[in-house]
């Protein structure tokens, strides 16, 4: 099975210049807690509604005066069309990632794969023959994304509530 089977498409998605009321009111409007940032046509990373919360918490500025690129995740993990549906899981554990945006070899954004995503072919494909998708696959996705990790020091600029 590969990822394009299970994606969803379309999929919404922001630019690095859009501030960050705008792109909450896109996760509101689509029931989203994410958006791939793209720039040039080419997928560059993604932002989240943990993003943007973590953002507006530690700055005292309002959200339409903060932009997504200064929220966004700075590294970009996306599968490809092609790729096998277990190889992106694999993806998502090592990184505990929710959702993976896929794209195709130029970096074209083409939609999301989500956890959710996942969950339910594995349950409508339950009682099968072609069943890919065991719920182990999803289980053990979904308890390696779960566990906690430890914080990123906050950046430069930023202050806590201890500060």
């Amino acid at each position: 099975m590969k990822v394009q089977d299970v994606m969803t498409e379309p999929v919404r998605f922001c630019s690095p210049e859009t501030n960050l009321a705008a792109a909450t009111a896109a996760m509101w409007e689509n029931d989203c807690g994410v958006l791939p940032v793209v720039a040039d046509g080419r997928a560059i990373g993604v932002i989240t509604d943990r993003d943007i919360a973590i953002a507006l918490g530690t700055i005292n500025r309002i959200a339409s005066d903060v932009l997504v690129k200064d929220a966004m995740s700075a590294k970009l993990f996306a599968a490809l069309l092609d790729d096998d549906i277990h190889s992106a899981l694999k993806l998502m554990r090592k990184e505990k990632l929710h959702r993976l945006p896929v794209i195709d070899a130029d970096g074209v954004l083409k939609g999301i794969l989500s956890l959710n995503d996942v969950a339910l072919q594995a349950v409508h494909a339950n009682g099968k023959k072609k069943v890919e998708l065991s719920y182990e696959d999803v289980v053990s996705t979904l308890k390696a994304v779960c566990e906690h990790r430890h914080p990123a020091p906050i950046k430069e600029g930023y202050k806590t509530a201890s500060a």
